[in-house]
């Protein structure tokens, strides 16, 4: 998180949008774009392992091209003059593309069986890694650096509050069939870490946000990136897998860090849009 943090901050200083003194460069979140777009394709490969221990298979070919086009899809607009009608016909054309692609790719490989299998899966895995992913960059090229560190340090600062709340006190279990580990307690430590967070965000950082909204926020989104974490989990028992993969030392796989950002990014977005936060 410290070496990801780092290369946020010096992409924040190259473009002009880490204080409010510099000039903001047309072209924002540059080192942010290549992590997110590059992070899908690992993302990719994991989620395939994962889907295929449950018998169906992804199309990687398909659906790596498109999430990657999908993740980059705000950083593309910065270059077009009508920024807003390009990303509505930059998202059409990727999306008939995935779903025109999966099928064919059906079509060649597999014929008709486990096509409603095959497809969805591949689908679902562009929707779950392309599109949500792309959000992030929404938040950093709408919104700015901070909010968008915001977004993504409050719920991850969630997950270490649930895990350590729920390991010093958790007794009652939140999802006992999804996640055995997760408790009501932990529930509660993610929302205490989550609006501190918050907090320490809007007291401190370069965000137009009340206090009060920044408690809604860090409350709110510590709820929704448990969601996020159980969502990965229903996949992982799917697979009867643990991790998603043993990619990343100490943390299981790519998925499994980036499981809780990908279904709350959107949200965010949304969020932020809704208390009329500017960059």
């Amino acid at each position: 998180m410290a070496g990801f943090t780092g290369l946020l901050l010096l992409d924040g200083y190259l473009d002009g949008s880490l204080t409010a003194k510099m000039v903001d460069k047309d072209i924002q979140g540059s080192i942010l774009a290549v992590i997110v777009m590059l992070l899908v394709i690992p993302a990719q490969f994991e989620l395939s392992s994962l889907v295929k221990k449950t018998g169906a298979v992804v199309f990687k070919p398909v659906t790596i091209v498109c999430s990657f086009l999908f993740a980059g899809v705000w950083y593309f607009r910065q270059f077009h003059p009508e920024p807003y009608q390009f990303h509505l016909y930059y998202v059409l054309g990727v999306s008939v593309f995935a779903l025109l692609g999966v099928f064919a790719f059906q079509g060649r490989f597999f014929g008709t069986k486990g096509t409603v299998a095959n497809c969805s899966a591949s689908l679902f895995s562009v929707f779950y890694l392309g599109f949500l992913s792309s959000f992030i960059l929404g938040i950093r090229v709408e919104f700015g650096l901070w909010p968008m560190l915001m977004a993504v340090i409050v719920v991850k600062s969630s997950d270490i509050g649930a895990y350590t709340i729920g390991r010093l006190f958790g007794k009652h279990k939140f999802a006992p069939i999804i996640s055995p580990g997760k408790t009501w307690e932990g529930l509660g430590g993610a929302a205490i870490f989550a609006i501190i967070v918050a907090m320490l965000f809007a007291g401190i950082a370069d965000i137009s946000m009340t206090l009060p909204q920044a408690v809604l926020f860090g409350a709110v989104f510590a709820y929704l990136g448990q969601l996020g974490d159980l969502a990965e989990s229903m996949i992982k028992r799917d697979a009867a897998e643990k991790d998603s993969s043993e990619s990343v030392p100490g943390f299981g796989g790519v998925l499994d860090i980036i499981d809780s950002p990908l279904v709350t990014a959107p949200l965010a977005y949304g969020f932020f849009k809704l208390i009329g936060l500017s960059a």
